[in-house]
């Protein structure tokens, strides 16, 4: 069980349970889980394939819907949310970046990024606007016209959180964000990373890289579908043997 959030909550996870059945078998993914996420914490969820994290991400992510259990994000109980209700919620609360970036290939950074307002409605000069704030916020304002095959992998995958975040979403979900980037590149969207915790973001990042999850403030370490360590990150174990960042002050 989670301890008492001393922020306010952003996620609450209560009993959460998913059960997939494949031929004649049943895949329990998640059994019983409790997680809860204060606003502003920056959080890695780690473990092995089978383990049960990218079930929960996508339970999170609003991708998929539990069994049992409950799961309510910034108040709202989305466990009895039809498929229109939940991809509201994704669009307006939630932003995503993926391990392969998930770009349209022919088309520019800024029409990219301008994607996910367009579902929302939002009038084309107000998108333009927008978009163009995200890829300078992820140092990309010289970029705007590049299509991804113009982009190094690195700025691919900034112009992909540009895109999650242009629409202000309360939680940034990242799913092996440097898992397609050599080491360098790596480096630098955790500084990213880094950059929009201390802006107040709210982060959870599924990484299966321990020298990667050293970079959040908290791991989640899972096995056989539940959480067996819920620690900061300077008290995980396996944190120990890492050379890890060197954080200045955390934001107020």
């Amino acid at each position: 069980m989670s301890e008492p959030l001393q922020k306010p909550a952003v996620i609450r996870v209560t009993s959460l349970t998913r059960t997939y059945t494949m031929g004649s078998e049943s895949v329990h993914a998640l059994r019983e889980v409790d997680l809860d996420v204060g606003q502003n914490e920056y959080v890695a969820v780690m473990g092995h394939s089978g383990s049960g994290k990218s079930t929960l991400m996508n339970l999170l992510g609003c991708l998929d819907k539990a069994d049992a259990g409950e799961y309510e994000l910034n108040g709202i109980n989305t466990t009895d949310m039809n498929a229109a209700s939940l991809a509201h919620v994704r669009n307006q609360q939630i932003g995503f970046v993926f391990q392969s970036f998930e770009l349209l290939p022919r088309v520019s950074a800024l029409k990219n990024v301008e994607l996910p307002l367009i579902y929302s409605n939002v009038p084309f000069w107000k998108r333009r606007i927008l978009a163009k704030e995200a890829l300078e916020r992820v140092g990309l304002g010289g970029r705007v016209t590049h299509k991804p095959n113009q982009l190094s992998g690195g700025e691919k995958q900034r112009v992909a959180v540009a895109r999650a975040l242009v629409s202000g979403p309360s939680l940034l979900l990242a799913d092996e964000p440097t898992g397609n980037l050599d080491s360098a590149t790596s480096s630098g969207i955790m500084d990213l990373f880094e950059q929009l915790y201390r802006e107040g973001q709210t982060i959870i990042m599924v990484t299966h890289e321990s020298d990667i999850a050293a970079h959040a403030r908290r791991i989640v370490r899972m096995k056989d579908g539940q959480i067996y360590s819920d620690l900061p990150t300077e008290q995980d174990p396996a944190s120990e043997h890492i050379n890890a960042p060197s954080f200045p002050k955390e934001p107020s």
